[in-house]
């Protein structure tokens, strides 16, 4: 990054190595969390991908959470949990 990218608030470029794909927890029989931490500045974002088919249909829900954890193994453990609470609390309606 330049020193003037620096100064005047430039973004550096998101790093473009590929995220090798999680293995996903089975949750309540047929949900299945993919725990997914998102890299910030000062740690991890705690945040999982939620599936479930139905009837035949692969349905998705990302779940980015406000919270933060300073190591990747601390953010995979939360977001693990998290989802968990999540879909205790939604069920199916997760999708929509």
């Amino acid at each position: 990054m330049s020193l003037f990218a620096k100064l005047f608030g430039g973004k550096s470029k998101p790093d473009a190595t590929p995220k090798p794909e999680s293995k996903p927890e089975l949750y309540a029989a047929d949900f299945r969390i993919f725990v997914e931490p998102i890299k910030e500045a000062n740690g991890y974002r705690v945040a999982a991908r939620i599936e479930k088919d139905i009837d035949g249909v692969t349905k998705t829900h990302m779940m980015i959470r406000a919270d933060t954890m300073s190591s990747e193994d601390d953010a995979r453990v939360a977001s693990l949990h998290k989802a968990q609470v999540f879909i205790d609390q939604m069920g199916d309606g997760i999708f929509g």
